[in-house]
């Protein structure tokens, strides 16, 4: 993944990867997913509108096979637009992600021209010095609460330019500042408790409370939480005191220059002005009240897209900009994550092709058949695995829900397994995948704004990722067997 914020024409081979970039990596898997519904049958369950889940959700045992519609070399160069919105029906798919980070951009581009946060960042490591690492836990424990609550996904794009800096400027690196947002709302929503978009849909579709099973998603979140803050604790720890051990060494320099705007990262004692201090403190604010609306109001996309273009001209007009800096900067911001609002639209054009190509329902019926028959032990880990390679395809924690809980929990009744188990098993599945699943925007997308490059991604977590595995089908196999 190259430096999004490079002109045209200006290489910046600092911060380049041999490893191709995020937007051929999702074309090539729009490419492959429309080359699976030329070989994988069409198929579909029958459909009915389920009140409480507000959906409709398949119904188990009417799986029909249909009339084939393979994705071809028109459909392949559409999905791209099509993961934006339906060209036939106009209808929204990830427009509203896309302009969000866009307005996002533009807000953290007027604040940045204020210079508030670049001394905000001085004067907080120059108070916290000698104890930045416990920033790590800290701040860990906060997305996954708002990841084991209401989902928070991606929300967090908002965070990543906040927080690299901080975590550069106390001597570590990007991917440690990745790692906190990525990993903690991950783990949140790995080990989802009242979460509505996961486990409140799925065990509705599965036809039990969504309290059911609690106890074990809480060992699973604080269980998971404690392992992933060691894990990034004990890397960051391994970065400050040599930095030549860090997975983005070579980019360490370029990195600073970019998120530290050319300082040297020395925690040295700065001066905030009135003005910048009101700045930051509209900033926090901002974020506050986002918090607030998508957890409480129900808000979406839009309505903190609109709160975020209003505090940039709050903003803009406090630090005195004027109309035609203020405008020039706002979009600055939006040009430099340009490039991860296209990757939104490319990440959902692979689901696209795949409800399109009609191959979703097929897959899901191969699994049903699969499961059939088993012992409990085996039904669960099985399960486990089968969400974990439909959550690569599908990973709307809520898409998967309905897709996927009306067709699976009904068979552990077969199994001697409890239904919530299932759901735990689903939950787990979609949030372990969701960690490096290169077809969720969100890691895409955090990946683009902390400039690090999908295979510096994998070099760093893969240890973790495996740890995951093996606790998760522990906690699960001690659910089936008790």
């Amino acid at each position: 993944m190259t430096d999004q914020t490079t002109p045209p024409g200006e290489p910046a081979p600092e911060l380049t990867s041999r490893f191709p970039t995020a937007y051929t990596i999702l074309f090539l898997l729009i490419v492959f997913v429309a080359a699976l519904t030329w070989i994988i049958p069409a198929g579909q369950y029958d459909r009915v509108m389920n009140e409480e889940v507000g959906r409709e959700i398949a119904v188990a045992g009417t799986y029909h096979e249909v009339d084939p519609n393979p994705q071809g070399f028109v459909d392949v160069m559409l999905a791209p637009i099509a993961g934006f919105y339906n060209p036939d029906s106009y209808a929204a798919n990830a427009i509203d992600v896309a302009l969000f980070v866009l307005f996002l951009g533009g807000f953290l581009g007027v604040v940045n021209a204020t210079g508030a946060i670049d001394k905000g960042i001085r004067t907080a490591m120059f108070d916290m010095k000698g104890h930045q690492i416990w920033i790590i836990p800290i701040m860990m424990g906060l997305f996954a609460l708002g990841g084991t609550t209401y989902g928070m996904a991606e929300e967090t794009l908002a965070f990543y330019a906040i927080l690299i800096p901080v975590m550069i400027a106390a001597g570590y690196d990007a991917v440690t500042g990745v790692a906190i947002i990525l990993i903690g709302a991950g783990i949140g929503v790995l080990g989802s408790t009242i979460n509505p978009f996961a486990t409140v849909i799925a065990s509705n579709a599965a036809s039990i409370p969504f309290t059911d099973g609690l106890i074990l998603r809480l060992v699973l979140l604080l269980g998971g939480l404690a392992i992933c803050a060691a894990y990034v604790m004990r890397y960051a720890h391994r970065v400050r005191t040599d930095p030549s051990r860090s997975v983005v060494a070579k980019q360490l320099e370029a990195h600073k220059k970019l998120f530290l705007q050319d300082r040297s990262g020395e925690e040295t004692e700065a001066k905030l002005s009135g003005i910048q201090k009101l700045v930051l403190v509209i900033f926090a604010a901002t974020f506050a009240v986002m918090i607030w609306g998508v957890s409480s109001q129900g808000w979406w996309m839009a309505r903190m897209s609109a709160l975020f273009l209003g505090s940039a001209i709050v903003i803009g007009l406090i630090s005195r900009q004027g109309e035609k800096q203020l405008t020039g900067n706002f979009v600055d911001g939006a040009r430099d994550l340009l490039g991860v609002a296209l990757v939104v639209g490319l990440a959902r054009g692979i689901v696209v092709i795949m409800e399109n190509g009609l191959i979703a329902d097929t897959i899901l019926h191969g699994a049903e058949q699969t499961l059939g028959g088993l012992g409990e032990l085996a039904f669960i880990n099985l399960m486990f695995w089968i969400e974990l390679g439909m959550s690569f395809f599908v990973p709307s924690s809520s898409g998967l829900a309905v897709l996927s809980m009306p067709i699976l929990a009904p068979l552990s009744d077969f199994a001697g397994v409890g239904r919530d188990l299932v759901v735990t098993a689903y939950q787990s599945a979609n949030g372990l995948v969701n960690l490096i699943n290169p077809t969720f925007a969100v890691v895409i997308g955090g990946l683009a704004i902390g400039r690090v490059s999908y295979d510096r991604w994998i070099v760093f977590i893969w240890p973790l990722m495996l740890i995951l595995l093996v606790f998760i089908s522990v906690v699960l196999s001690i659910g089936a067997l008790f």
